[in-house]
């Protein structure tokens, strides 16, 4: 993780200030304990706090290419930036460094704004062209790594923490009550939107042109749904295994210690299994675990890494969070509500002592549908297209229902999801985290499972011999 900020002037004339510069950087020393820089030309000024990952002695930032006409700034690793690497090598550039940063101007030099498009990879940056007096901004495609900004009468500023950006005194501090209305939806700020009005997020898979004082902001990448062939079933499940083998395999990529978080649930344990297959080094795995029981998940961690035979540590802290929730809240800048935030923070900093990079399951659940609320989505569209839908509705209303909020009662689930149904009907983007409680108290009633399930199965039987599944996730985040 590095950090990177900067500001530039709508005139010209007008220097960035060197002090703006020194707080914006300070503001995320945290990002970036191993190295500092800054650059200012005349209205541009950028800095960056870098996390040594790839080319420990040769990725000082910000970097320029040959000639001096463009200043980098980047947070983040490209995946593909060998090959990339290689085929500029090809073409006539010379390369003083070897380190992924450095690809990304030499891919600029070639495909200007279009440079995003051949990036594989979690990325944030900002690029300055000296003779284009331009300042492009740009984001991964999913928006892996953050990136903040803020135009003002004078000029635009950004960063990678909203902290950060507000180290710019020119920026307003009022709230976005819009913003506000989203996060008791959604329980969390969607973009563009902060909880400050002035201050918003680049998209996921946007780019971001600032010239002659005018910034132009646009997508370069969304997600496509494009019907896939019918094909063996056996054909798939080679495919899955060989994207997610090489996917493991290029975020190994490092000139530093990587590990790896092990809840011992599903996505975690299916990296880790993967890690050991194509690392030749030995895997190191991190746990932890709460001393209120409910909380604890070692022993599934335990587990897989004593299958797998990894280097694993475990760490037990208290859930005691009175004292974290305000350092916490300096970090994200703004409201936040997934508690897996909490244990994915405590074990991260345990982690740090010994490796500097960890791979993690987060994203299975979203890519392949895991949450429950995806299938709660489909029951409710299904139930909406009923012939019989009103008089179902009708009878639900008239049902007495029992006392307690939670329970077992079948009234209270019907109610709960008529009601639910309902608002998918009125108001599609609704939120419907409410519809089901703990998972305890409900019994999802499944589809027949997709060919997904059937690979990741047999992934769990080679990784738990005997064991169709590893244990469910209590504490993490889906990790």
């Amino acid at each position: 993780m590095c950090g990177i900020a900067g500001s530039i002037n709508r005139e010209r004339e007008r220097p960035v200030e060197e002090g703006l510069l020194r707080r914006m950087c300070d503001a995320i020393e945290h990002r970036g304990p191993d190295d500092e820089g800054y650059y200012r030309d005349g209205p541009v000024g950028l800095c960056m706090r870098r996390l040594q990952v790839i080319d420990l002695a040769g990725g000082h930032q910000p970097m320029s290419n040959e000639d001096g006409s463009l200043r980098l700034v980047f947070n983040g690793e490209i995946y593909n930036y060998r090959q990339l690497r290689q085929e500029l090598t090809g073409r006539g550039h010379i390369f003083k460094t070897n380190s992924d940063t450095e690809t990304i101007l030499h891919l600029y030099e070639e495909k200007g704004v279009d440079c995003v498009d051949d990036l594989r990879g979690m990325f944030a940056f900002a690029l300055w062209d000296t003779r284009e007096q331009s300042l492009m901004l740009a984001r991964d495609r999913l928006g892996l790594k953050p990136l903040y900004y803020a135009e003002t009468d004078q000029g635009l500023s950004f960063s990678s923490e909203l902290r950060s950006l507000l180290c710019d005194d020119r920026i307003s501090r009022e709230l976005d009550y819009r913003a506000i209305d989203e996060y008791l939806s959604y329980l969390f700020v969607p973009h563009p939107r902060t909880i400050f009005q002035q201050a918003r997020k680049l998209p996921p898979g946007s780019r971001a042109i600032f010239r002659d004082g005018r910034l132009h902001i646009e997508r370069y990448w969304d997600v496509r749904y494009d019907t896939i062939a019918a094909r063996p079933q056996a054909q798939a499940v080679g495919e899955l295994d060989e994207l997610l083998r090489e996917s493991v395999k290029l975020r190994l990529l490092a000139d530093v210690p990587v590990g790896a978080f092990l809840s011992g649930g599903l996505d975690s344990s299916l990296v880790v299994a993967l890690m050991r297959e194509v690392s030749e080094q030995p895997v190191r795995t991190f746990a932890i675990g709460f001393e209120e029981s409910s909380f604890n998940e070692l022993a599934y961690a335990r587990q897989v890494a004593e299958a797998l035979g990894t280097e694993h540590r475990e760490y037990t802290v208290s859930y005691d969070v009175e004292a974290l929730i305000p350092h916490m809240l300096d970090h994200f800048g703004e409201p936040f509500a997934d508690s897996s935030a909490i244990p994915t923070y405590h074990l991260s900093r345990v982690t740090r002592e010994d490796v500097t990079v960890a791979l993690s399951g987060d994203g299975g659940d979203e890519v392949f549908g895991g949450y429950r609320r995806y299938q709660a989505r489909r029951w409710a569209e299904a139930f909406n297209g009923m012939p019989g839908r009103r008089l179902c509705e009708w009878g639900a209303e008239r049902i007495a229902e029992p006392a307690g909020y939670y329970g077992k009662s079948w009234r209270k689930k019907m109610r709960r999801f008529v009601e639910f149904a309902r608002a998918v009907r009125e108001a599609p983007e609704t939120s419907w985290g409410f519809f089901l409680p703990k998972r305890k108290k409900i019994r999802c009633i499944r589809k027949n499972l997709p060919i997904l399930l059937v690979v990741l199965s047999r992934a769990c039987s080679l990784i738990l011999p005997g064991q169709r599944t590893p244990g469910p996730n209590r504490c993490y985040g889906s990790i």
